[in-house]
């Protein structure tokens, strides 16, 4: 495929465009897509989502080129407490899906639109059930709720979960987040009001959290997640954008590499994935996933490599992000 004159000066020589199905139903799709870019460091993603236009998806871009072009930064530790990822399913499938990979924390998704609080409420029991008392149990709503729904949701759930961890997300308004901190004893995360924000630490000078959540991708690299975090003075959690292990291994670096992580990253997703590009997926064992950066395979590239009509998509998305740099 026909890659953009800037990325070959900056040594990129050779991209795929990739497309797995997924698990199950999660952030409203059922397929996910993406691209490889390969430059003198190895082989990087570039994977936005479709409702990402060019000016927002240029971060995306600018992480896989600096992940493609430029060594890492040093590894603190070499392995990254993840969580389990608990999407909107029915109960008994939450059950079984909370035992996946020996996690000790548990992200459920809430407030989507196909769900109830009632339901989320029997999602959250019965994680806490699976894991027992001493798990950590976190929801996250996706900027779902108005601060009304939001007050009257998350003691609900709070309860539900044998208490919660932390909220992330739950309103998308910095004020509402800050009137959640002064009125209910549950930590706030921003998730949206950081990697979709022109100013990603307003959020934190607004005392509208109490941590961050962190994707490399949408924040432009692991750097400057690294410059950010500092700068917000936050504790971190880092997260995936439903990569394949490519892209995954990128935020693993970033949790390898922040001074301080005393919270379970959401690093587990591949499991969302009904297959992967490498060999041997990044996958939790006991809880936790090592501080790797796996090859691509030559045979999984080509099952899972797009079609012409996709593909002929990712050229022009991937033209005119670079466009924006």
């Amino acid at each position: 495929m026909r890659i953009p004159t800037p990325l070959l000066e900056r040594g990129i020589d050779r991209a795929a465009v990739w497309t797995i199905p997924m698990t199950t139903r999660f952030r409203r799709i059922t397929e996910r897509d993406g691209m490889l870019l390969h430059g003198p460091t190895g082989w990087a993603e570039f994977s936005p989502f479709w409702d990402y236009d060019a000016p927002e998806s240029a971060a995306w871009l600018r992480a896989a080129l600096e992940d493609a072009t430029a060594p890492r930064p040093a590894a603190r530790r070499e392995l990254i407490e993840v969580n389990a990822t608990i999407p909107v399913v029915p109960a008994p499938l939450a059950h079984r899906l909370a035992g996946v990979g020996g996690a000790r924390t548990a992200k459920v998704k809430v407030a989507d639109p196909g769900s109830t609080l009632d339901a989320d409420a029997e999602r959250l029991e019965a994680v806490r059930d699976a894991m027992g008392p001493d798990a950590r149990i976190r929801v996250d709503a996706n900027a779902a709720w108005t601060l009304d729904e939001a007050l009257e949701a998350l003691p609900v759930l709070d309860r539900a979960a044998g208490g919660l961890e932390y909220a992330e997300q739950p309103c998308a308004a910095l004020e509402d987040l800050a009137a959640l901190r002064r009125w209910l004893d549950i930590p706030i995360a921003a998730d949206e009001s950081v990697r979709r924000a022109e100013d990603p630490l307003r959020v934190a000078r607004a005392e509208a959290a109490d941590l961050l959540v962190m994707k490399v991708q949408p924040l432009g690299g692991v750097r400057r997640c690294l410059e950010l975090a500092d700068q917000a003075g936050l504790p971190v959690v880092v997260s995936s954008a439903l990569e394949s292990s490519v892209g995954l291994s990128a935020g693993l670096a970033l949790a390898a590499a922040l001074p301080e992580l005393p919270h379970a990253c959401g690093l587990a997703t591949a499991t969302l994935l009904t297959g992967d590009l490498v060999a041997a997926p990044l996958r939790a064992e006991g809880g936790t996933i090592p501080a790797q950066r796996p090859v691509p395979d030559e045979e999984l590239l080509a099952r899972h490599a797009a079609g012409a009509e996709l593909t002929a998509r990712w050229e022009e998305r991937l033209a005119a992000c670079a466009a924006q740099l």
